[in-house]
């Protein structure tokens, strides 16, 4: 699997573009760059059934798995709609995120 360059953060709101949850809304808990997946809350969630351990009760529980980063992208700043995501650099020199729908930057 190639180890490509997620423009998707931890901490970044997005928006489910396929999939059971299509169009759910949820912000990133985890990236996997390795795997090109993220954790998103709320989303894809299944429940798994745990024995009970000397830390832990048993039973069921409720757990988000990861999703494809190809199946989610980020909501834009200014319009709260899907957008892709480009890079500009400052005149101070810094790199940015920015959202190709508004060319708003997106704060992380």
């Amino acid at each position: 699997m190639a180890n490509t360059k997620m423009k998707i953060k931890k901490g970044d709101t997005v928006i489910v573009n396929a999939g059971k949850d299509k169009g759910k809304k949820g912000e990133v808990l985890n990236t996997l760059p390795g795997k090109s997946r993220v954790v998103v809350q709320g989303v894809n969630v299944v429940k798994k059934h745990t024995k009970p351990t000397q830390t832990s009760a048993g039973g069921i529980i409720e757990k988000e798995l990861s999703i494809h980063v190809s199946n989610v992208a980020v909501a834009d700043p200014k319009t709260d709609k899907p957008t892709r995501v480009g890079y500009k650099t400052l005149k101070s020199g810094k790199k940015v995120r920015v959202a190709k729908r508004s060319g708003e930057t997106i704060d992380s």
